[in-house]
């Protein structure tokens, strides 16, 4: 009896086991070559821009297939299985504190080469090299267990919105942390406009970079601008490394957007045009916010933001003399709007002269902005959610009229789904 009973928990176990690494290759199968319209596509006119970015071109392919082996290998491990909720709790926050730990170590290190004063820094850092090189090992022992644990909590909270299929997320959230590519954003000079995005190697000097923008102005004629992001909708998603469970949780259910809508034809047409683009970034902002905030509710209650605080109902009166008070969204909108009208007539060189003015005013009230130009603007102002930037298009607040208005978030994707124009956004928003 005992034997048969250890021979029917043997079977089970390998059962469930074989059905996990099935999910995985399926998974593979669907998607080593279909990834969300974040990859950059090749083409002819690119040619020249590739030349003047060499070897600093960001390695997809290997860094794919590093990816897809970890985390299948974590898929077969199926170690999370036996953790009650807490413990899954424990062992993310763990590993978010290694993170932080390792970014305050690099700091330091980076400060040591950078302090004239140190004399060699080679044998000054070396104590905290040690120490960084124990916490990336230590790091990458939890990392897979980490990451398939969000992957499971974003996935459970997607399931209850509605995007199971047949008891699974579909497509499943599957994400990597890892040091994330720059990206190289180009516009044309005479419009805002991302013509190109060059994901670049990660770690790019400010010199480098400034190098390399210059050079695109220089020999291709169009405005350049070098931009960190947060995550790359590849699949598994790249999310760069941080020790904020907030931003992870919402920027993993951002990119997991990407994944769903590719499979749509509002995904499809990502890259078709610029308006595009705006739908399909906005609302993937509006998904992370969403569920990520539904994620730290759950799991990570402790770490939900406190309310903000209510403004007062009368405005204090300003002290005769003083200036108003800067506000960087209405004046980075001021901004947006007035390069439109100058481009649109023609002034470009007025325009980027106008844009440094306003970077400047910018910089002197706090706000430092590294470079404002076209590639500013065609880079953020297809996120509704960053603060100015789209200026008056109203292609962004369309697509947050459209959420206010859905019964549900999973409503709200299901009309998104079929948009392929801006135009069929309107006419739905008409009816």
């Amino acid at each position: 009896m005992a034997n048969a009973r250890k021979t029917t928990i043997i079977w089970l176990m390998w059962w469930r086991r074989s059905r996990l690494i099935l999910k995985w290759l399926l998974v593979m199968a669907g998607f080593i070559v279909v990834v969300a319209p974040e990859w950059p596509a090749f083409q002819e006119e690119r040619h020249r821009l590739q030349t003047l970015v060499g070897l600093r071109e960001f390695d997809f392919l290997t860094w794919e297939l590093n990816a897809l082996w970890e985390k299948g290998a974590a898929e077969a491990g199926d170690g999370h299985a036996y953790l009650d909720e807490g413990a899954r709790t424990d062992v993310v926050l763990s590993y978010l504190e290694l993170v932080a730990s390792a970014g305050r170590l690099e700091e330091e290190i980076r400060l040591l080469f950078a302090d004239p004063e140190v004399a060699n820094p080679e044998i000054a850092s070396r104590a905290l090299r040690a120490e960084l090189a124990t916490t990336r090992a230590r790091m990458g022992q939890i990392q897979p267990l980490a990451e398939t644990i969000v992957q499971e909590q974003v996935g459970s909270v997607l399931a209850e919105e509605g995007f199971a299929v047949l008891g699974e997320v579909w497509p499943p959230v599957q994400m990597r942390m890892t040091p994330l590519p720059e990206i190289l954003i180009v516009s044309p000079r005479d419009e805002i406009r991302q013509k190109y995005n060059v994901p670049l190697v990660a770690g790019l000097t400010v010199p480098e970079q400034e190098t390399l923008e210059q050079g695109v102005y220089d020999h291709l004629n169009h405005s350049a601008l070098v931009v960190p992001i947060g995550g790359l909708g590849l699949y598994p998603s790249m999310i760069v490394e941080t020790a904020n469970i907030n931003f992870l949780a919402d920027v993993v259910a951002h990119e997991w957007a990407h994944h769903w809508l590719t499979l749509h034809p509002v995904g499809v047409r990502y890259a078709a045009n610029p308006a595009m683009r705006t739908i399909n970034e906005t609302t993937a902002s509006i998904v992370g916010e969403e569920i990520g905030a539904r994620v730290i509710e759950r799991f990570y209650p402790e770490f939900v933001p406190p309310p903000e605080p209510e403004e007062a109902a009368e405005e204090e009166e300003a002290v005769p003399g003083t200036p108003p008070r800067f506000d960087f969204r209405v004046e980075m909108a001021i901004t947006r709007v007035r390069v439109d009208e100058l481009l649109a007539e023609g002034r470009i060189e007025e325009a980027e002269a106008y844009m440094e003015d306003r970077r400047q005013l910018f910089v002197e009230n706090g706000y430092l902005i590294r470079k404002l130009n076209q590639a500013y603007f065609a880079f953020y102002g297809a996120y509704a959610d960053t603060p100015g930037a789209a200026g008056s298009d109203p292609i962004g607040p369309a697509v947050l009229a459209l959420r206010e208005r859905s019964r549900s978030l999973y409503a709200f994707m299901e009309q998104i789904a079929g948009v392929t124009a801006f135009e069929e956004l309107e006419t739905i928003l008409a009816e």
